[in-house]
This record gives structure tokens, sequence and C-alpha cells, in this order.
């Protein structure tokens, strides 16, 4: 494993993290800024909450909140079964403990997308149109408050619908750009 992909903070910092082949990961520094952003009062973790990391790929952002956060109970979902298994190293390797589900995230949105308090949604950026259908269902069934962070790549930015979702923040880091919304 050559990755320089790890757990940035908590009780994991530094452990070095798997990643499934043709692997796009949120990079490292990005997922700090993300961090900081939702620990600046956007993010309540005095109290148990569920974490959807919708396209898991290496679920390097799950992997974070478990890191982070003792109260987190965390849900990975990706339909490529190199991704969930790099997953379920990674969570083996930390001796941790989470939901894996081979399963399309749009579809899995009635299963998890009702009772999560923060989803990380990072579709294929391939496939610009995933994620805009990901976040218009999601819309019609989230509870109010819930946050979504949305990932997309640069020159392909889709606009949320915002009699749904209120934008927090709005930050680009490389060819990444990071919406995080609330459920209005």
């Amino acid at each position: 494993m050559d990755s320089k992909l790890q757990i940035i903070s908590g009780k994991h910092r530094g452990r070095k993290l798997r990643l499934p082949p043709q692997a796009r990961p949120t990079q490292n520094r990005a997922r700090i800024a993300l961090f900081n952003m939702l620990e600046s009062g956007i993010l309540n973790t005095n109290d148990k909450f569920i974490i959807w990391d919708a396209f898991a790929g290496s679920g390097a952002f799950g992997l974070e909140c478990i890191s982070r956060y003792q109260n987190a109970e965390v849900v990975f979902t990706d339909i490529a079964p190199t991704s969930l298994k790099t997953v379920r190293d990674n969570i083996a390797t930390l001796g941790e403990h989470a939901t894996i589900k081979q399963a399309d995230a749009i579809n899995s949105i009635n299963d998890f997308g009702k009772s999560a308090d923060l989803i990380f949604l990072d579709p294929p950026y391939a496939d610009t149109n995933l994620g805009g259908v990901f976040v218009h269902k999601l819309g019609k069934i989230a509870a109010a408050g819930t946050i979504l962070i949305w990932e997309q790549e640069v020159g392909h930015e889709v606009e949320p619908d915002t009699t749904k979702w209120q934008i927090l923040r709005n930050k680009r880091y490389g060819r990444a750009r990071f919406l995080i919304l609330q459920k209005i």
C-alpha cells in the first residue's frame, strides 16, 4: 500500500488508508478543511448521530468520522465490490465496526437518507448527473436539519434546489468543489 491517504485526527490519527483501484479519494488537505468547517458550529457532535458515506470508495470520510466522534454510527455504501473490500479492510485495520452495504446510493436513499444526520456525497466525476439526481431525491425525504456534503468536479458544478437546501458553505480545493448543505 503506497497510499498517502490517512486519518487526520482523532484516536486513529496518522493511520494509513488503503485505496481501491482507480480511486479518486478526497485528499487529506480537503478533508481537514471540511472537518474544520463542520466543527465550527455546523455539526452537533454531542449527541449520537448517524453518518452515511454514500459513494464510499476507500471510506476515508466515514473512517475519519469514526476516528473523531465516539458517538457516531457510520454507514458505508458502494456498488463496487473492490471498494467495499477496501472499506472492510480499513475498518478491520482500525479495529472498528460500521455498517457496510453493497448498494446503489440513489436506490438506498429511502433506507439511509431518512435517518442520517450527516451525508457525504462524492459520486464518480465521470457521471455529472449522478449527484444532482441524488440530491433531488434526498431533498424529498431527508429530515430538516440534515447536513449534506456534496463534492463536485470544478467545471461541472450543479446547484442544489434552494427551496429544499440551504447552502452553508461553498468552497473549492483543487479540482473539487464542496457544498455543505442543510435541509430546510
